[in-house]
């Protein structure tokens, strides 16, 4: 008995290549590379101008390809926040990656101890954070139970998360990230590497002086944690964090040698929606929905790109205007229909078939909802499919 088996998307659309952006099917993720190198580019400028280290977050597009793009241009590694995100992007050949997230369960820190050492024999590394002495406590007991089960003796670096601001993950700065410090110490397959100082809050907070504000607090708080940790006798190595949205924040402060930033490779919506720092790069929209009118009436279109093309946790996508002349607004349809009418008096409802883009709202979740991005250079406009990108961690959430 034959089984039939689907043929992997990626490799249905490879005849795509070098056809123009026309022959695009709808609704479709693409990417301008033109637009992403530039802001990779100017990303990799930031970091060396500023003499700190860029760790490029790669939940943000999940593609193992991406990811070694971004360390061909500058970045030290890359971060993930699930065990299967940093399992996708070594089996993609990443080799320096951070877990900057908690993991307690057993059974995923038993694939954190067999990545660490997979990653050892291909002179790789893997990093992860913590927060509790029982989160040290089982990271320990998987990294010794895989030296005993014939692996080689091997060790992790561990960061200790403090919690500065974002009420999610980490402990509070102080006291209480010393004696996890010291907890750590204790486990010879552990090594204390620094402190996880993420403000996710500040992101998207809209005033870049509010912003400024919120991130000088922060740094207060590590200074004040790295003094205790070092008043101990134990070198803090590295603090690492930062976003898009307050990366030069976490820049000038001389406190931070890392930066996290990975939506800037994209744009999206949300972010553009923050009053741009000045000593930000500019940074240009680079993913995009492209969509097809498939009703046109009097007072409204309706394009086939509803809310299963695209994520809306942090607002609807905008509708892509080049000259900045934004006459359409987009208004939620459901799954599959997007609602879309004139931004203002005289303008004309979009005709039966047209191509519209649509920027997303939020890059990471819209991703996460494709299996492939689709590569175009030379603009969306008259431009051509260069590459098709496979999201590798597409729904690599454990």
């Amino acid at each position: 008995m034959h089984l039939l088996t689907k043929t992997p998307l990626s490799e249905q659309l490879k005849p795509l290549v070098g056809k123009p952006v026309s022959a695009i099917d709808t609704p479709s993720l693409v990417v301008d590379l033109d637009a992403m190198n530039r802001n990779l580019a100017r990303m990799a400028e930031f970091a060396k101008k500023h003499d700190v280290r860029w760790r490029a977050h790669a939940k943000m597009h999940k593609s193992s390809a991406l990811a070694r793009l971004q360390m061909q241009a500058g970045a030290i590694g890359v971060c993930v926040q699930k065990t299967s995100e940093a399992e996708a992007m070594a089996a993609g050949g990443v080799h320096d990656i951070y877990i900057s997230n908690e993991v307690i369960a057993p059974a995923k820190l038993a694939r954190v101890a067999a990545l660490a050492g997979r990653l050892a024999t291909e002179n790789g590394k893997l990093a992860i954070a913590v927060d509790s002495v029982e989160g040290v406590s089982r990271l320990a007991q998987a990294m010794n139970d895989s030296r005993t089960s014939g692996g080689n003796p091997i060790s992790i670096d561990v960061f200790v998360e403090i919690d500065v601001g974002q009420g999610r993950c980490g402990v509070a700065p102080g006291s209480a990230a010393v004696a996890l410090v010291h907890e750590i110490r204790k486990h010879p397959a552990l090594r204390f590497a620094g402190l996880q100082a993420y403000h996710g809050k500040a992101q998207h907070v809209r005033s870049a002086q509010e912003r400024r504000d919120l991130i000088a607090i922060a740094a207060q708080d590590v200074v004040f944690t790295r003094k205790l940790i070092e008043a101990e006798g134990v070198p803090v190595e590295l603090v690492t964090g930062a976003g898009t949205g307050s990366m030069v924040c976490e820049a000038a402060s001389g406190v931070y040698g890392e930066l996290q930033a990975g939506s800037f490779m994209f744009m999206d919506a949300d972010y553009a929606a923050n009053e741009r720092d000045p000593a930000q790069p500019h940074f240009e929209h680079a993913l995009f929905v492209k969509t097809q009118v498939i009703s046109s009436g009097v007072q409204h279109a309706v394009c086939d790109a509803g809310h299963k093309s695209h994520a809306i946790d942090s607002g609807l996508p905008k509708v892509h205007a080049p000259d900045d002349a934004h006459t359409l607004n987009y208004f939620n349809g459901g799954d599959e229909h997007g609602i879309l009418r004139p931004a203002g008096p005289g303008i004309r409802v979009p005709a039966l078939g047209q191509m519209l883009w649509l920027i997303p709202g939020h890059c990471d979740p819209t991703v996460n909802l494709h299996d492939c991005l689709i590569g175009v250079k030379g603009g969306l406009d008259t431009g051509k499919v260069s590459r098709i990108i496979r999201v590798d961690a597409r729904g690599a959430l454990t």
